[in-house]
């Protein structure tokens, strides 16, 4: 039996982490903790646990064995570090940190510390694009060409727990708006689903509708665009917005020399492979999360299995760093207005 500690009671750690932790027969919820003292009350009654004053003291708690980390992401990476040198695993919700220097430390101190550092990035774990990622390794739609994917929705306070005061929009608390909140999802997912690397970025982020309680325009992008060069050859697009305020968009295109992949780009169907010689297939074998419509995301499954078995995750902190560098290159570029070519020392880091 797992004693979990989670740090952070906003909306990621009730919707995901304390109830996937609550039905895993392997785990039990020891502490809570959160700026807001209230709210880890109220949740520590709920799941029948202890609400600690700070994450110092949770993580103080010598019978925790590992932790959740669900704050802002500006405090990810000092939240990890400290629990890993309390001899905690983490879990930490992506982005993964702010600056590259504190995902590489995050990466260092678990391989130190000889502790599981795994992190957010649940879409590895979704039956389909792991269905997917078997049909391009097995050559179904040939070399792969070109691709798109797409992650729109109406914004974070569309679905966050206190709507009056959104820290996503404070960039002293969130750092970056959409490309690093929903744009690393899917730079993330292109690389495992091709099992590549990108090797070059050029994009654009603005911000063209989001307001501040003052009526500002909010001090982060809410849309990025990013044309991605894979080492493999190929080339693609990110699309990540916080204005898409009718039915959000989490959707991917894969264009190979025999074929189309159409992964979560239709009503029914989780995947559609249309082959250049005119033959359709059809695949219903999950479907995607939305803010909305929240599924079981295996991400609590996935760390907890990673933990008893010693077995690395797919969600290692080194996996989630090769595809910040890719993330951190776009920012730079929309930054300079150019292409950035990330070299092997950083993809291999």
């Amino acid at each position: 039996m797992l004693n979990i500690g989670v740090v952070g009671c906003g909306r990621i750690a009730q919707v995901r982490h304390l109830p996937e932790y609550l039905e895993h027969d392997g785990c039990h919820i020891v502490a809570v903790t959160d700026m807001n003292m209230d709210r880890a009350l109220e949740i520590a009654r709920q799941y029948h646990c202890h609400a600690d004053a700070s994450a110092e003291m949770l993580l103080a708690r010598p019978e925790i064995d590992a932790v959740s980390v669900c704050v802002a992401n500006a405090d990810h990476a000092a939240v990890t570090i400290h629990a890993l040198h309390a001899g905690k695993h983490v879990l930490c919700e992506k982005p993964m940190a702010i600056t590259l220097d504190e995902c590489q430390k995050m990466v260092d101190t678990a391989t130190k510390s000889n502790r599981v550092l795994v992190i957010g990035h649940n879409q590895r774990l979704l039956k389909t694009h792991q269905f997917v990622r078997n049909l391009i390794a097995s050559g179904e739609i040939g070399q792969v060409l070109m691709w798109s994917s797409r992650f729109c929705h109406g914004g974070p306070e569309s679905w966050s727990i206190d709507k009056n005061n959104i820290w996503f929009f404070n960039r002293e608390r969130s750092a970056y708006g959409a490309l690093f909140d929903l744009g690393i999802h899917k730079i993330d997912l292109m690389q495992y689903l091709l099992d590549d690397h990108v090797c070059a970025a050029f994009a654009i982020t603005a911000t063209q509708d989001k307001k501040d309680a003052d009526n500002r325009p909010i001090p982060v992008e809410d849309n990025a665009i990013c044309m991605l060069h894979m080492q493999g050859g190929s080339w693609g697009t990110v699309h990540a917005s916080w204005t898409c305020y009718g039915k959000e968009r989490n959707n991917t295109v894969i264009d190979g020399s025999l074929g189309t992949l159409r992964i979560y780009d239709h009503p029914v169907y989780a995947c559609i492979v249309e082959k250049k010689t005119g033959e359709k297939s059809y695949y219903q074998t999950d479907e995607i999360q939305t803010n909305e419509k929240q599924t079981r995301s295996g991400i609590i499954d996935e760390f907890v299995r990673a933990i008893l078995t010693g077995v690395p995750s797919v969600n290692a902190g080194r996996h989630a760093l090769s595809s910040m560098r890719a993330t951190f290159a776009c920012l730079t570029s929309a930054q300079t207005h150019r292409i950035v070519e990330i070299n092997d020392s950083w993809i291999n880091g």
